[in-house]
């Protein structure tokens, strides 16, 4: 049984241009790496406004760990993809 694409969540605010680049970024490598990203706006939420207000964006994997934070970290995120692999 194939469990799919990994998948990952990018914590941030649809007006934010921060979140807007990541976002991007992580969309042209997700074929190439083999991820999926959910994005979530954290203000919807009051929770995780309170969590992530201040960081965002935020990419955490599906357990809520942190990958990186404000920008893409590619060393972050190659080490965490590799260790999933």
């Amino acid at each position: 049984m194939n469990p799919g694409p990994l998948r990952l969540r990018l914590y941030g605010r649809i007006y934010c241009s921060l979140c807007t680049e990541m976002r991007e970024q992580l969309d042209a490598l997700s074929h190439q790496r083999g991820f999926q990203v959910d994005f979530i706006d954290i203000d919807d939420d009051d929770d995780l406004e309170d969590r992530y207000g201040e960081l965002v964006p935020v990419l955490t994997d599906l357990h809520d760990r942190e990958i990186c934070h404000y920008h893409l970290d590619l060393s972050a995120l190659d080490m965490f993809l590799s260790v999933q692999a």
